[in-house]
């Protein structure tokens, strides 16, 4: 469940509600592309912006939609009662497995953060990923750190935020962390632009933004790398130059990820919560115009 290619799902969503036919249709493509693993309410998933209620209802579709597939659900929250309230939801719902990451307004210390991976690893059942996503919590995990909440019961992976584009970087990155945690934990990269590399430097998972909308290309990529085959992921991630220099101009994934879905028909327009928008105008028609030059599915 924590190797190879863990996509991560859109929760479509006007202000009206969540499109639970969309969302079904959005698992149902990840299942029949074969993928290892199913995120949902990740960050491309908008958790931050849905009350428990919805989160509920999300994570119960997921798993429903899923087939077998193993659902990693997300239950990151300001308060550690509300993070302990959403992983018994999941584990309800039948989530194979729970993303955690150290959400805050007010920024957190070390013994906080290790304290609320202590109290949810205690509280559950299955298996823990940290959500190590400094961009959004402003929380940066030191491998100390990261050491010490691996050695808590249910702690199975973490969800690095990329590598270092450097080969021997990336690897050093990798050897550095792994030296730190048992055996049994898996390291996984995110951040798409770096996933290929992450895998090839080490990694045993990718968590991907663009795995939820274009399974089949990400897992070419996953099982090229797991294979040992590095040369054909990284000319397989280097052919999505332009998506990668495009999230890096829009500050992220998500927009763009969202304005694609709509492109694809995939979901109706809007599909993000308020205030977020998705692209309009020039900015939505240069990516439609770059989708098309891109060999993606």
């Amino acid at each position: 469940m924590f190797k190879g290619l863990s996509a991560f799902a859109l929760t479509p969503m006007d202000e009206r509600g969540i499109d639970m036919p969309a969302l079904a249709q959005l698992v149902q493509r990840l299942v029949a592309a074969g993928v290892d693993s199913i995120g949902a309410l990740g960050s491309t998933g908008s958790y931050a912006y849905l009350s428990r209620a919805e989160r509920a209802q999300v994570a119960a579709l997921a798993v429903e939609q899923a087939q077998g597939v193993p659902v990693v659900v997300g239950i990151g929250a300001l308060r550690t009662r509300d993070v302990l309230a959403l992983a018994d939801d999941a584990q309800k719902a039948g989530a194979s497995g729970l993303l955690l990451a150290p959400v805050s307004y007010q920024k957190l210390t070390d013994d906080e953060v290790y304290g609320l991976f202590q109290a949810v690893s205690r509280a559950v059942s299955v298996p823990i990923v940290v959500y190590d996503n400094p961009g959004t919590t402003r929380f940066e995990f030191s491998d100390a750190l990261h050491g010490r909440i691996a050695q808590l019961p249910h702690i199975a992976s973490i969800k690095i935020p990329g590598v270092p584009a450097d080969a021997a970087e990336a690897q050093a990155r990798v050897q550095r962390l792994r030296a730190v945690v048992p055996a049994h934990v898996s390291i996984g990269v995110s951040g798409d632009a770096l996933g290929a590399k992450g895998l090839v430097a080490g990694c045993d998972a990718w968590y991907s933004v663009i795995g939820g909308l274009w399974p089949q290309t990400t897992l070419a990529i996953t099982r090229a790398a797991l294979a040992g085959q590095a040369e054909q992921a990284l000319e397989l991630s280097n052919r999505l130059a332009p998506l990668w220099a495009w999230f890096q101009q829009k500050g992220g994934s998500l927009r763009s990820v969202a304005t694609a879905a709509e492109l694809m028909g995939l979901v109706r327009s809007p599909c993000l919560p308020l205030p977020l928008h998705t692209l309009q105008g020039a900015d939505r028609e240069a990516l439609a115009a770059m989708l098309k030059t891109l060999d993606l599915a």
